[in-house]
């Protein structure tokens, strides 16, 4: 739950007080978490990222390189993770789109990486404003086959910092794949940011990576299983990890949910605004909750399930036509209503609206 276990002030060392924008914050927890290289291909609303680590990774000993597509940044991530090296791209909506084949060849492998997604609108080309119409894509795995990534969404620049560094340690804790999942509002605004040099968690040793077989053995990393019941095996293996992930690694936010008569379901960018409107609710003498996933895998359903024991009226909030609102129906007890406020891309509802839709359903 919160804090978590990275993020925190290493000893003797004095924090960095700054302001920065969400996707600098994103650039320099890969820094600071030891990341020296990044792959990545040019496409609005992310470009901060790549540019302000083409202008300091090299500064440290590291790595980065502008690749011809978001295909080619996808597969030398996946070389790059090969080695046991901390390694990382970043694009938006369409650019991950391109990625898919290569992410579930690196869950298929077993290879940790950071890929971050600042989601613009869609589908298609869209346009560059915020949208949170990729929660699907980060949360149903995207690409082919049965997989997940480990989903991290920040509502704050602080927590583009902190769950940065903490997706890097996850990523090596589990040999998966990790997703940040932001938006254009994050990415964009700028904010107070406390800098740290991110705490490494108790990490298992990279005895599986490719460095060369010098004095031992050769690895084999793979996704190609043929003899029979050998790649059967090997997803019972991936699905015993992904509930492992489950049970040790949900986060999430509550917000006023002790006497909540209705609960307010919202991610990313929509849980600032939705908080706000529990504010205004709370003043008109409405007992209104948020429950708010930090983690969309593994999502934070026993949270909500437990929640709903009490409280039958729920209003989840996404910018989108209606994502993550299934994820808490599947959630929550089956007596619960479950109602939707969305906006597609193109427009962002202000507290005031999110209000008034939680006075219509309040009773």
């Amino acid at each position: 739950m919160w804090p978590f276990e990275c993020g925190e002030i290493v000893e003797n060392q004095e924090p960095e007080k700054i302001l920065a924008k969400g996707n600098e914050a994103i650039a320099m927890a890969a820094m600071d978490s030891r990341c020296l290289l990044y792959f990545g291909y040019p496409i609005t609303p992310q470009n901060d990222i790549p540019e302000y680590l083409s202008k300091h990774l090299p500064a440290l000993g590291g790595e980065f390189i502008q690749a011809e597509s978001e295909i080619a940044s996808i597969n030398l991530l996946l070389g790059a993770s090969a080695t046991g090296a901390r390694a990382m791209t970043s694009s938006s909506s369409p650019g991950i789109s391109l990625m898919q084949e290569g992410i579930s060849y690196m869950a298929g492998s077993e290879l940790p990486a950071l890929i971050v997604n600042i989601s613009r609108s869609g589908p298609g080309l869209g346009g560059i404003s915020p949208s949170q119409g990729d929660y699907f894509q980060a949360t149903r795995g995207g690409g082919h086959g049965d997989y997940r990534m480990i989903v991290l969404a920040p509502s704050s620049v602080q927590e583009m910092y902190d769950l940065t560094c903490l997706a890097f340690n996850l990523a090596d804790k589990y040999r998966n794949p990790a997703m940040i999942l932001g938006d254009a509002l994050i990415g964009q605004m700028k904010e107070p940011l406390i800098r740290r040099k991110c705490a490494k968690m108790d990490l298992p040793v990279k005895d599986w990576a490719l460095t060369g077989a010098q004095g031992r053995k050769p690895n084999r990393l793979k996704s190609l299983y043929l003899q029979d019941g050998e790649l059967s095996e090997h997803n019972w293996k991936l699905h015993q990890k992904y509930e492992q992930m489950k049970k040790e690694e949900v986060r999430f936010e509550s917000f006023f949910t002790e006497d909540a008569k209705l609960m307010v379901a919202a991610f990313g960018s929509m849980a600032r605004v939705s908080k706000t409107s529990v504010e205004l609710a709370r003043e008109e003498g409405m007992k209104v909750g948020l429950l708010r996933p930090i983690t969309l895998f593994p999502y934070p359903e026993k949270a909500l399930y437990d929640l709903s024991q009490r409280v039958k009226l729920f209003l989840t909030v996404e910018l989108n036509t209606g994502q993550m609102v299934e994820d808490v129906k599947l959630s929550v007890e089956r007596d619960v209503q479950v109602y939707f406020y969305g906006r597609p891309p193109g427009s962002l509802p202000s507290p005031e609206e999110v209000l008034e839709e939680i006075r219509k359903y309040y009773g």
